[in-house]
């Protein structure tokens, strides 16, 4: 399989990824309302555990609409998805570290992380707006961590606000391709 042939697919199976865009965004939001309303450690958690649910949950939303939630065997991005996933987790411990030494840096690194682990995204989607995406967190997260750092929510809010919008904007604009199939 071509580079070419693996990113039609990936864009094709997982719909340009705007799916997994508006349940990492509906999770930000519901995380930052906690934030906003119970209280930080809820949010903490909400945002943190419910991280590992987004390609569960996304996988979920594909399947319901009919689509296939997974590439094809031949397909070699399998792993570099699955990949690109764990840098995530594998990295909570820093934004921790910086939480306890500022509260107000947790979204901000969650921002900074989740943004760069866009990054693959272009090659893997063969998209480059997904650069574009990973630019606005990881200049969120550095301008609120650095001038907004005593609001604990509002780099909650802005990634929500963020990643719902991108993946809202992705899902209606592949919606309009011939081959779209999804609502």
């Amino acid at each position: 399989m071509q580079v070419s042939e693996a990113q039609q697919e990936a864009r094709s199976t997982f719909f340009g990824g705007a799916p997994g865009q508006v349940v990492s965004g509906v999770i930000w939001l519901m995380s930052a309302a906690l934030a906003t309303w119970v209280g930080r450690v809820p949010a903490m958690l909400m945002l943190a555990v419910g991280g590992a649910f987004i390609f569960p949950i996304t996988s979920l939303v594909l399947t319901l609409a009919g689509r296939r939630p997974v590439l094809s065997p031949g397909n070699p991005f399998t792993a570099l998805f699955m990949q690109v996933a764990f840098t995530i987790p594998l990295v909570i411990p820093v934004i921790l570290g910086a939480t306890a030494h500022r509260e107000g840096w947790f979204f901000p690194g969650f921002l900074i992380v989740v943004g760069a682990h866009y990054l693959p995204f272009v090659f893997l989607y063969g998209m480059r707006l997904y650069a574009a995406l990973a630019i606005i967190l990881v200049a969120g997260g550095i301008a609120i961590g650095m001038t907004r750092s005593e609001s604990f929510t509002i780099g909650g809010w802005f990634g929500g606000a963020v990643l719902l919008g991108f993946g809202t904007a992705l899902w209606l604009a592949q919606a309009r391709r011939p081959e779209a199939r999804i609502a």
